[in-house]
């Protein structure tokens, strides 16, 4: 019971075994909690989910890749959909807690990665196999390469902590790239201004983050109006993740944003 995997979906099929037990074992889901597997291909994960978790409901695109799962695993809920579109509110309705877990698609990891950060209120924490220089990203501190928009958003709402790393060898087919699996415990509170403009002031920071602030942020607050108590001299890459969102709720209270 296998598939070609396919490259417009972006299928690397994880194989090997160690790393899927795992994968599992990091999952802090108890009983009673609700496990959703993103993207589970022909079930090389969902079989050992389905050994140590009550409910595990999993979402998938490929028909084919549900054919498999259908024949494979009696009584597993499946959602055929994409997981970008997908309701995360129905599927976590009426559990206390809910765990998300996937090896997602490189090409659109971000995507995902913004849509678990924006249903953020319905989720525990997410368990996601990714490109191990997305990771670095997402844990980078200020005044690093690494560090910037993924950064600063994932960083204000929720703790993300590489956890191991993945050779591209326990793939079939192997990408071009080194993976590592990442754990996002969405721990922290209410952000003080709305994400919506919390993106927009990061994302206009960090499109010219090798100027000043003061001339970077113009697009959304000229120079003869940006608030005391900032430091507008430094680039992007030096405010730590509080500063934007503290400049962002400023800008809001000033009615500069909306």
């Amino acid at each position: 019971m296998s598939i070609r995997p396919k490259k417009s979906l972006g299928q690397h099929f994880l194989t090997d075994e160690n790393i899927i037990e795992k994968i599992a074992d990091a999952i802090p889901a108890k009983k009673g909690d609700r496990v959703i597997e993103i993207g589970p291909g022909t079930g090389a994960l969902t079989g050992a989910l389905l050994d140590r978790f009550e409910d595990v409901v999993a979402v998938e695109l490929d028909q084919r890749a549900i054919e498999v799962l259908e024949q494979k695993f009696d009584g597993l809920e499946i959602h055929h959909e994409n997981v970008l579109e997908v309701n995360w509110e129905e599927l976590s309705i009426g559990k206390e807690k809910t765990h998300a877990v996937g090896n997602l698609p490189y090409y659109i990891t971000s995507q995902i990665l913004f849509s678990l950060l924006e249903n953020r209120h319905l989720l525990a924490d997410a368990m996601l196999m990714m490109q191990k220089e997305v990771a670095e990203r997402l844990v980078a501190e200020i005044r690093t390469k690494d560090y910037g928009i993924l950064s600063v958003q994932t960083q204000l709402m929720c703790t993300p902590e590489i956890l191991f790393p993945v050779s591209r060898h326990c793939f079939s087919p192997q990408p071009n790239v080194e993976s590592a699996i990442v754990k996002l415990t969405f721990d922290k509170g209410v952000l003080n201004c709305s994400d919506e403009n919390l993106k927009t002031v990061v994302r206009t920071a960090f499109n010219q983050r090798r100027k000043k602030l003061s001339n970077a942020l113009k697009p959304v607050v000229s120079k003869d109006k940006q608030p005391k108590g900032f430091d507008f001299d430094k680039r992007a890459e030096a405010w730590m993740p509080s500063e934007y969102e503290k400049l962002t709720a400023r800008l809001v209270e000033d009615g500069i944003l909306t």
